[in-house]
């Protein structure tokens, strides 16, 4: 009997069929996802290429180049109280409850991708 093989997850790309660019300051993080089988860098959401669990996004870096994360609404309204980030507007004007922007460092970046993987990954 043939032994099936593995799914190779799809490998990111533009319309041209070239890789796309990861951000550099967003690259550590999407090489800390690099072994996990049910992550995937690619697609779009919000405009953007992302991180996705089975699909669904789960973290980006925005048009603006803000790192963006789904996370639980209780811990993106602590985190905006807290003055860490703000509510992820991706352009309609609407914020977005679940969703969190933040500006510059990288530092907590890769420790809210994780949170948000789980999140995502159990909704």
């Amino acid at each position: 009997m043939k032994k099936a093989s593995p799914k190779k997850a799809p490998s990111p790309s533009k319309k041209n069929g070239t890789p796309a660019a990861v951000d550099p300051k967003f690259a550590p993080v999407v090489a800390a996802f690099a072994k996990d089988r049910e992550v995937t860098y690619g697609g779009k959401g919000f405009g953007s290429t992302g991180l996705k669990v089975n699909g669904k996004l789960f973290a980006m870096i925005s048009s603006k180049g803000k790192f963006v994360a789904k996370l639980p609404k209780d811990r993106v309204e602590e985190l905006v109280r807290d003055g860490k980030g703000e509510y992820f507007d991706p352009g309609h004007g609407r914020l977005m409850k679940e969703w969190i922007a933040l500006d510059g460092g990288a530092k907590s970046w890769l420790d809210l991708a994780i949170q948000a993987r789980w999140f995502v990954r159990g909704a």
